[in-house]
């Protein structure tokens, strides 16, 4: 019943005969990146949500370029929003004249407003359809961290896989690609189903709105009998899970949440550590690490399951995005899961209740990065959350929630002011603003009529009915 639960909870079977490696930080990542494109024969399948004209940046792209020029098949896809202003057309020339091809993942489009809120979020590549990594590192030298400014290399967490799951991965990759043009070419999908290993695993490929990796998270927090331990960079947890956690807490499992102490985004790190009251008094231990940026996406669970990949525990991850993770169920893997977790823990800040108060046991001395602005929009959907939860009187807020609240509502009597007084100064963006969604949906509606009509077939009605009096 478990094994059901898992497959039809994450849309995803369960894969046996895998070889499993894990990959701590981004140094080891592009190392082993850089030695299996030089090596490929055949295919590179490429897909990350930040590619950045530096020096990791132009490594890897020079390495792409060398193979494509070889005859390798070398395939990209680009996040357009986590790739803005990163990249651009003149770093991806040299690929593109050698033979390469790049995408773009849902750039901006009249037809779809706020298609934009939907990104591509995974961290994949793929080598001759034989070894694949799935991680959280994005191709970026900011990673490695700064040397001359002190600043340590970001925490970050991945996987090397081999074996018969790579075949999944090879689709998830190509499925993609073909909604943003041509599809690839039938022998570019052709793999090997032979075992390279001993380990199950299950590929957990997301969309929008499928929310495939939610429910299953949402069964591993009910189904954890002693240990759940969750590494996460942008936490903003929705209420269910949230209860989830606190649920399996209060039922004596030791559930642990190892967060950034200093984020790359600080707003999502103030709404995440206004969430830490009610995971704290349900007996939820909560740590923060304390080098410069923690962005691994692990849990660990029972000694026996593990999950690595690109998915944060948030809205946005969890509904809005193209996630990636692998799920492992494997005992030595869960254990070596587990040993690395309590490495990470001797480098973090235990978080504790005092009085009123949320209190840190130590300081971690590191100023926060600026970076990735991927995960802002939790940090909205969070304070939009609280204002729902209040205005519909749906439960009762804890303190640190309702701290929002005041500055929501002058902002809202603010609006109400300029309103009444000066009408005109709202009502020309939002006549504006509903013009132009209108005009998008009749754009959409036009684009789709003409889709369909050059997708139908002829009428064979007249030419059927000949045929059938030649068969009479």
């Amino acid at each position: 019943m478990a094994e059901q639960a898992f497959s039809r909870a994450a849309g995803a079977p369960l894969i046996a005969g895998n070889q499993v490696d894990l990959l701590i930080d981004a140094a080891v990542h592009f190392e082993a990146w850089e030695r299996d494109i030089n090596a490929a024969q055949r295919s590179i399948f490429l897909e990350n949500y930040i590619i950045r004209n530096d020096e990791i940046g132009r490594r890897l792209r020079d390495a792409l370029t060398a193979r494509a020029a070889a005859g390798v098949a070398v395939f990209v896809v680009r996040d357009w929003l986590g790739c803005l202003g990163l990249d651009g057309k003149r770093f991806w020339k040299p690929l593109l004249d050698a033979g390469g091809e790049v995408r773009s993942y849902n750039p901006p489009r009249f037809s779809s407003p706020l298609g934009w809120i939907s990104r591509d979020h995974r961290k994949l590549i793929v080598i001759d359809n034989e070894v694949a990594c799935i991680t959280g590192v994005c191709v970026s030298q900011k990673w490695l961290g700064d040397p001359a400014k002190d600043i340590p290399p970001w925490r970050d967490t991945g996987v090397s896989l081999r074996g018969p799951a790579v075949a999944e991965l090879v689709h998830v990759f190509a499925d993609l690609w073909a909604q943003l043009g041509p599809p690839l070419r039938s022998e570019l999908l052709q793999t090997s189903a032979v075992s390279a290993g001993d380990i199950d695993v299950r590929v957990i490929a997301t969309q929008p709105s499928t929310a495939g990796l939610f429910r299953l998270d949402q069964l591993i927090a009910a189904m954890a009998r002693e240990r759940l331990w969750l590494s996460d960079a942008y936490f903003v947890g929705l209420a269910p899970y949230v209860q989830a956690l606190a649920s399996a807490a209060r039922d004596g499992v030791d559930v642990r949440l190892l967060v950034p102490g200093t984020s790359d985004i600080p707003a999502v790190a103030r709404m995440s550590q206004a969430g830490y009251r009610p995971l704290l008094e349900a007996g939820i231990r909560v740590f923060e690490w304390k080098g410069s940026m923690m962005h691994a996406k692990t849990a660990v669970a029972d000694s026996r399951w593990a999950r690595v990949g690109s998915s944060n525990l948030n809205i946005s991850s969890w509904l809005g995005n193209c996630e990636i993770d692998l799920a492992v169920e494997d005992r030595d893997f869960a254990a070596q899961m587990e040993r690395q977790y309590l490495i990470d823990l001797d480098h973090s800040t235990e978080i504790v209740l005092k009085k009123r108060k949320v209190h840190k046991t130590a300081k971690s001395g590191v100023k926060p990065q600026g970076g990735s602005s991927s995960r802002a929009a939790a940090g909205v959907m969070r304070l939009a959350h609280s204002v729902g939860t209040a205005l519909g009187n749906q439960r009762v807020l804890g303190r640190a929630e309702a701290g929002s609240l005041p500055w929501v509502a002058l902002s809202l009597l603010a609006l109400t002011f300029v309103g009444v007084r000066w009408p005109w100064v709202l009502a020309w963006p939002i006549s504006v603003l509903i013009g132009l969604l209108g005009l998008s949906l009749l754009t959409r509606y036009v684009q789709t009529r003409r889709r369909s009509r050059t997708a139908a077939p002829k009428d064979p009605s007249k030419d059927q009915s000949k045929e059938i009096v030649k068969v009479q």
